[in-house]
């Protein structure tokens, strides 16, 4: 399903799990797990001289053993030495899409787009961005523009808070404090261009309290879902990012509305004495489509 506004595909992106790409036995769990996204990681998560190593593992994986939700896979920069032979690996892998690493001007997204228009790649073979310097949170904008037009494969920002604050010189303090401007920069920016966003990893999976605090927090924000760094943040992200019961009885019954014939061609409707718009339409059958995929996976389990 897509969204109503545009022509972004509808998913459910609640957790969003990294998995190195060279560790055969967190490949082996993945397909049991509850995250609604895995990223397969050839990037940091993965030495140096085990690239090519790891490629090829991932590839034979991906042929008969693929999760639930969405594949990603997190390749190398282009200008690394690595980045060419991770995105053929990728289109032999067939991923839902791609993460490209330090996005930091649309001339980044386009470099990929222009490799992926050369071979061919099918529309559905989509891209997801990493927002983790400085450069990158200065033009997030621009980069989520290649996202508006119907070619542009771009779907998703991914916060990497990791590297921006060491770039930056900003201290790991708990709640964030000083980062939460860029953080919501680059939320407007994905919204402004119709994506999604999923918040910066909580590093201790330890901690089970601070990274509850910090999805409510990534929640409040507006963010849809998290990246996360082990399986025990699964089920917290999925609760924290999900969709409530009210939330679904409110959507529908605006869908609902506005399906009755006298609301037909109508902007603006009374539901239950408040003024209902198109817009509110439109997020609600985006809304409605996410918790359908949530109860089919319920279904499943």
């Amino acid at each position: 399903m897509t969204r109503a506004i545009d022509h972004h595909p509808v998913r459910l992106r609640r957790s969003v799990l990294s998995v190195p790409a060279d560790n055969p036995r967190a490949l082996a769990k993945v397909r049991d797990l509850a995250a609604d996204a895995v990223i397969f990681d050839l990037e940091d998560a993965v030495s140096l001289e085990r690239k090519a190593e790891a490629r090829d593992a991932l590839v034979r994986h991906l042929a008969g053993n693929r999760p639930e939700g969405e594949a990603i896979i997190r390749v190398n920069a282009t200008g690394s030495g690595f980045g060419e032979a991770d995105l053929a690996a990728a289109l032999a892998a067939k991923p839902d899409a791609i993460l490209l690493p330090k996005v930091e001007s649309p001339a980044d997204i386009q470099a990929v787009l222009d490799w992926l228009a050369e071979k061919d790649a099918p529309e559905s073979l989509r891209l997801w961005a990493m927002i983790e310097t400085p450069r990158g949170v200065i033009n997030a904008p621009a980069i989520a523009e290649v996202g508006r037009t119907s070619g542009g494969r771009l779907d998703c920002f991914v916060v990497g808070l990791n590297d921006l604050r060491k770039e930056a010189g900003v201290p790991a303090l708990a709640g964030r404090t000083y980062l939460i401007p860029w953080l919501m920069q680059i939320l407007l920016a994905a919204r402004g261009s119709g994506l999604d966003a999923i918040d910066a990893v909580f590093n201790d999976f330890r901690d089970q309290e601070g990274f509850e605090a910090e999805c409510r927090q990534g929640r409040e924000m507006g963010y849809d879902g998290k990246m996360l760094i082990h399986p025990a943040q699964i089920n917290e992200a999925n609760r924290c990012f999900g969709i409530d019961e009210a939330a679904v009885a409110e959507v529908r019954a605006i869908i609902d509305a506005f399906a009755l014939p006298e609301n037909a061609g109508k902007g603006v409707i009374n539901l239950d004495g408040r003024m209902v718009e198109r817009l509110h339409l439109e997020q609600a059958v985006e809304l409605a489509a996410k918790a359908d995929i949530i109860e089919k996976r319920k279904a499943k389990s």
